[in-house]
């Protein structure tokens, strides 16, 4: 059963920016599948997966983001890094480092094209994007493109032979613009560990959100 969960309630479950043009960003509203995302908790929860980690990295990243977009919008994203990364090989903040380095500068926007044509927050090349079961004009989705992100970092951790810091800089490509990339992703990363590392009682002073799952 299909639940519409507006960014109010999103923001009562855990709690609480390669690419340059910014356009005007359109409000975003937040259409979850609540039981399919109450199946995958669960089948976590089964496996015996903490949850913990995930969530205060959540709450980091929203911390991160809202510093170069709203906070709204920030939630929103933090959200997508927590849920679209369940069930594989990476984590929230992998998600995260990638859409500060693509587009943290320009505050996230949805529509944003790099020169040479890649789309979206997390910047996928059109034919990327194909190759992933997505559209182009999908790109400009936030839960569509960061699925697609997912599934080229998973597809760049097969190239780099399970070696998940390569396979961020393969996301970029090869080269010296992949050098540069990685540099700035790095710098994004200690920026997140370091929001990760303040005291509780600062992050207790931040707004809460919370992702409600059914019971």
């Amino acid at each position: 059963m299909k639940k519409m969960i507006f960014l109010s309630a999103v923001m009562m479950l855990v709690g609480v920016s390669c690419n340059q043009t910014g356009l005007r960003r359109d409000p975003v509203t937040v259409v979850l599948n609540e039981s399919g995302v109450d199946q995958e908790v669960r089948r976590l929860m089964d496996q015996g997966i903490e949850l913990d980690e995930r969530k205060r990295q959540a709450r980091a990243i929203a911390t991160v983001f809202s510093r170069r977009t709203n906070t709204e919008r920030a939630h929103w994203l933090a959200s997508l890094c927590y849920l679209k990364t369940l069930g594989t090989d990476f984590m929230p903040l992998d998600l995260a480092e990638i859409a500060l380095a693509e587009t943290g500068s320009i505050g996230f926007n949805p529509k944003a094209v790099s020169p040479k044509g890649a789309l979206g927050v997390w910047q996928l090349m059109p034919y990327r994007a194909e190759s992933h079961g997505f559209t182009p004009d999908e790109m400009t989705d936030d839960e569509k493109c960061a699925e697609a992100a997912v599934r080229e970092l998973a597809t760049k951790l097969d190239m780099a032979r399970g070696n998940l810091r390569r396979a961020k800089k393969l996301y970029c490509g090869v080269g010296p613009e992949a050098d540069a990339y990685e540099v700035k992703r790095r710098r994004y990363k200690q920026e997140l560990l370091q929001e990760l590392r303040a005291p509780l009682s600062v992050l207790a002073e931040e707004p809460r959100f919370l992702l409600a799952f059914a019971s």
